[in-house]
């Protein structure tokens, strides 16, 4: 069996923090380097419920996307949100590693198991790494999929193939519009609408689009757009990820124990469709 930082090398080596943006919070949050390790937990948010998960699974590692410090603290007090994570994590010998921008931005990374879900093809990044001399490292990606579709059908297939929210899935744009490329983006996305344009994508799926820039998006160009819920578009990181560490695994012979949070954290909790009648 593994300690802690046998498999803390072996995370790094897929999602290396040195990728991560610079105002990033990744990497361990709390664990002892020498612990044994024989199950880890993947899952998208270090909130309370993901952590009471962790200890009833009996993991010894929790691996999540987002950070539970993405600004820096004078407190990890048990009456605080975070601090009770990790009290709670801690007091059940349970390690917190983050794997968030850095995974955003690797081969394979977050917009690669949104591809996946979606059953597209992945064609290159959509904001290519210009430090990597392959092209295949970088945010977002460009697709296609197997037929063109309207932007209905593939409005229907996200919504199909992602985890349900209360949000569900918006889009913009002529549902007849047939879609033969598209930009994704796992999580918040609208900061990237200027490359998307570049490279001449039919659609664009991310999620977080706020009025303003989503308003500006359509007059710009026909581009059609596709909002999802945050949670819903990284969640398949979290089984890319899961089968990442069991390859490793499987190679060096640990015989590790993976498994991934089915539990829904998107904040939102209900959704009420406007009424025709006035």
């Amino acid at each position: 069996m593994p300690v802690l930082s046998d498999v803390i090398a072996a995370l790094d080596a897929l999602w290396p923090p040195e990728r991560a943006e610079q105002w990033d919070a990744v990497g361990t949050v709390c664990g002892d380097p020498d612990a044994p390790v024989g199950r880890v937990l993947f899952a998208v948010d270090p909130v309370q419920e993901i952590a009471d998960e962790a200890v009833t699974l009996g993991a010894d590692l929790l691996v999540t996307h987002h950070p539970l410090y993405l600004r820096p603290t004078s407190t990890v007090a048990a009456d605080t949100f975070k601090g009770r994570v990790v009290h709670t994590l801690i007091r059940h010998s349970v390690a917190l590693h983050v794997a968030h921008t850095n995974a955003d931005r690797s081969d394979p990374g977050v917009s690669d198991a949104l591809a996946a879900a979606l059953d597209l093809r992945v064609l290159r990044p959509l904001v290519p790494d210009p430090a990597d001399p392959d092209g295949r490292l970088g945010l977002g990606r460009v697709c296609e999929p197997e037929r063109p579709l309207t932007l209905a059908e593939l409005t229907r297939r996200v919504a199909e193939s992602l985890p349900a929210t209360a949000q569900g899935v918006r889009a913009a744009g002529d549902p007849d519009q047939p879609v033969r490329t598209l930009a994704v983006c796992g999580g918040s996305g609208d900061g990237l609408f200027d490359e998307v344009r570049a490279v001449g994508a039919d659609a664009y799926l991310t999620a977080d689009l706020r009025h303003h820039p989503a308003s500006e998006a359509r007059e710009h160009s026909p581009l059609a757009l596709l909002d999802a819920a945050h949670f819903a578009t990284e969640w398949p990181w979290c089984e890319q990820a899961a089968a990442q560490l069991d390859a490793v695994s499987e190679r060096k012979g640990w015989g590790l124990r993976t498994h991934v949070s089915r539990t829904v954290t998107d904040p939102w909790t209900a959704h009420a469709a406007p009424s025709t009648a006035r």
